[in-house]
């Protein structure tokens, strides 16, 4: 008997395995090489899939899942640390880029309600590409990092809003206030639902499942949750999708949530597969072809107009001109969400197929250069704010710096430090406590204005200019700690004071040790890795567990540091100056044991009559009874059951005594 749907599903994911590994070659996004492949298959390329309609549940489902996972992983505690951000950014992307979109559409004889819906889709960016991209540079944490995680979950948070506004926004209704007014009662009841089972209900089922311990049963369970409730809200006349999000929502104020997580992962993977792919067919290739040149012009646009808004949003979140150029080159494109939307305005009637191919093709190509604008973006960034930057550094709104700063100019011999984070705290409370002077730049302004309330010293500004480092008096600092997340302003950074000053001694933490040799040749005096400072910190403590002495641990972690890191750089372990370290270990363990057995030759015994050193070679150095600890250990101690008694002796020997004490 033939599967129709088998061989469409064996076609699909074969032609995408050869597609994708074509695309990781040319170090294009995943989610690029699905939608090829949807274009490849589909009836506007070879024609290899026999019905698309089945290709389409898969991706409904792929949808569900995708929702459900945002649900899971939105946590009304992480977003009140990022509120601001997420709230004020957010919106202003999205809002202003609805508003100016629609507007044009609508000089363009598009009626307002498409026009506002078209804006829906060309606000939201790619989650999946830019965060990916974002942390493949080790930037997620870096402040326009921050900042484009913010908008981007706001836009993932407002995709299900924007599903419910659609249909009421194409005119189905004859009355919309009353349509308007039952959908927010339907959405209530949700609301009212979900709190309920996030409180009540969902934890008390997991907990009587996870105590099975049956991983199928758990699996099993989350799956009935995520879509029972995506087919509630489907017959309360919501959408899937919205029911799929509050599922998510349910289970993520539960302990379960990152079990369940790791567990509907692969799931969503293989079904949003089939949900790009289903896109990639509805992509009429010749369409684009035949009316390239507007689509090149729609996309340059769509490329300026998205990227403008979110470095203004950055702006009003008083960041750094060149910070906000970061932000805006990247979320310029049009994100997966869109696609998702897009399928609602289509049954809606608020999306023509012209238009939505028009949609699609300007889609495509601006998620196409996303990779290729992300990676050369600080050139540009550096650039444009070295062009367009204010004399002052100053922007709207942001903390004025005068009364921070009227005693700066008479600084010498202190210590500048550079970005305000853990590293950065950790310093300023060190320099305090030893009584340096200091002073902190700090390019979050909600950060600088908080602690100039508490009395630190920081200043509002970006480093990189020679402006504000002339400002703190840099040329007569001592020292300057460089502790961002930023390594490319970290680069210009450290090139600037050296334009400044040749004395002042630079410190800098990086992530990778990748980023050291360019910050030495810029003129670095230290550059202190994170990754290979906990490998050393990780070995410190292994060797005091050999019972080394601490002298030679500290000679040893300092030629490590001396050589830069090359022993632990070196691929092949081959020794450098820092392998000298002795490998003569002491053949000696420390062990505390608890004395459970009744054997009347060790229990009720002193330690002479018991012969402990003679019977297992191991010397009794301390006894812990009753919560209190014996140090003065003599030949007439005695062992009671219960005692824990502290032990050296060879690992061998230590282990034969274990072996004995613990013997009921």
């Amino acid at each position: 008997m033939e599967i129709p749907l088998l061989s469409d599903v064996v076609i699909i994911l074969g032609l995408a395995v050869v597609v994708i590994l074509l695309f990781q070659r040319f170090r294009l996004p995943t989610i690029l090489g699905f939608l090829m492949t949807g274009v490849i298959a589909g009836p506007h390329g070879l024609n290899l899939i026999a019905d698309v309609h089945d290709i389409e549940i898969l991706a409904e489902i792929g949808v569900i899942l995708l929702l459900f996972i945002i649900g899971m992983e939105f946590s009304l505690r992480n977003l009140a640390l990022i509120k601001r951000t997420v709230l004020l950014g957010g919106a202003t992307q999205v809002l202003v880029t609805i508003l100016l979109v629609g507007l044009v559409l609508m000089m363009f004889n598009f009626s307002a309600a498409e026009g506002f819906f078209v804006g829906f889709l060309f606000a939201l960016s790619s989650t999946a590409i830019v965060l990916k991209l974002l942390q493949d540079k080790g930037e997620i944490n870096s402040p326009h990092g921050k900042v484009v995680l913010g908008i981007l979950i706001f836009q993932d948070i407002v995709v299900v809003p924007m599903m419910l506004v659609a249909p009421l926004m194409a005119g189905g209704s004859e009355n919309i206030v009353v349509e308007l007014l039952l959908m927010v009662l339907k959405g209530a009841f949700v609301i009212v639902f979900v709190l309920i089972s996030a409180r009540y209900l969902v934890p008390k089922l997991l907990f009587i499942v996870a105590q099975t311990k049956s991983k199928e049963l758990f699996i099993l369970s989350i799956v009935v949750i995520c879509f029972a409730v995506a087919w509630l809200t489907q017959s309360l006349g919501l959408s899937l999708a919205l029911g799929a999000f509050m599922a998510g929502l349910i289970i993520s104020e539960s302990e379960y949530s990152h079990q369940a997580t790791s567990n509907i992962l692969p799931f969503r993977e293989i079904f949003t597969s089939f949900f790009f792919v289903s896109i990639g067919m509805l992509l009429d290739f010749g369409f684009m072809l035949q009316h390239l040149p507007l689509i090149l012009l729609l996309t340059v646009c769509t490329f300026i107009l998205k990227g403008v808004i979110a470095a203004m949003a950055a702006r009003i979140l008083q960041y750094p001109l060149r910070t906000s150029i970061l932000v805006g080159l990247s979320l310029f494109q049009v994100g997966e969400f869109a696609f998702i939307l897009s399928k609602t305005g289509i049954n809606s009637g608020l999306l023509s197929q012209e238009v939505y191919q028009y949609f699609l093709s300007v889609s495509l190509l601006t998620m196409a250069i996303t990779p290729f604008v992300i990676g050369s973006f600080h050139t540009i960034a550096n650039k444009l704010s070295a062009r367009w930057v204010p004399v002052n550094n100053q922007i709207p709104n942001a903390p004025a710096n005068a009364d921070a700063s009227d005693d700066m100019h008479h600084l010498e011999d202190h210590i500048v430090i550079i970005g305000y984070g853990i590293n950065g705290r950790n310093v300023a409370k060190a320099a305090r406590h030893a009584s340096i002077p200091y002073v902190i730049v700090e390019l979050n302004a909600v950060t600088v204005k908080e602690e100039r309330l508490r009395g630190e010293p920081i200043l509002y500004g970006d480093a990189v200019h020679g402006v504000i480092l002339s400002h703190i008096n840099i040329h007569k600092a001592r020292v300057v700690v460089i502790a961002i997340s930023d390594p490319e302003a970290t680069k210009r950074i450290i090139s600037s004071i050296r334009e400044v000053s040749d004395k002042v001694h630079i410190i800098v933490r990086t992530r990778f040790v990748q980023e050291m040799e360019e910050n030495f040749r810029l003129g670095a005096d230290e550059v202190i890795p994170e990754e290979f400072e906990t490998s050393i910190e990780i070995f410190t403590r292994v060797l005091s567990k050999y019972l080394m002495p601490r002298d030679e641990i500290a000679n040893f972690t300092y030629s490590i540091r001396a050589d830069n890191y090359d022993m632990l750089r070196s691929l092949t372990g081959s020794k450098t100056n820092a392998g000298n370290i002795s490998t003569d270990l002491p053949d000696i363990e420390v062990a505390s044991l608890r004395i459970y057995t009744k054997d009347d030759s060790l229990v009720g015994k002193t330690l002479i009559e018991a012969d402990v050193r003679n019977r297992f070679g191991i010397t009794v150095v301390g006894i812990k009874r009753d919560g209190d600890t014996l140090l003065e250990i003599n030949a007439q101690t005695k062992l009671k059951r219960g005692d824990v008694v502290y032990v050296v002796g060879k690992p061998s020997d230590v282990m034969r005594f274990n072996n004995f004490v613990r013997a009921d």
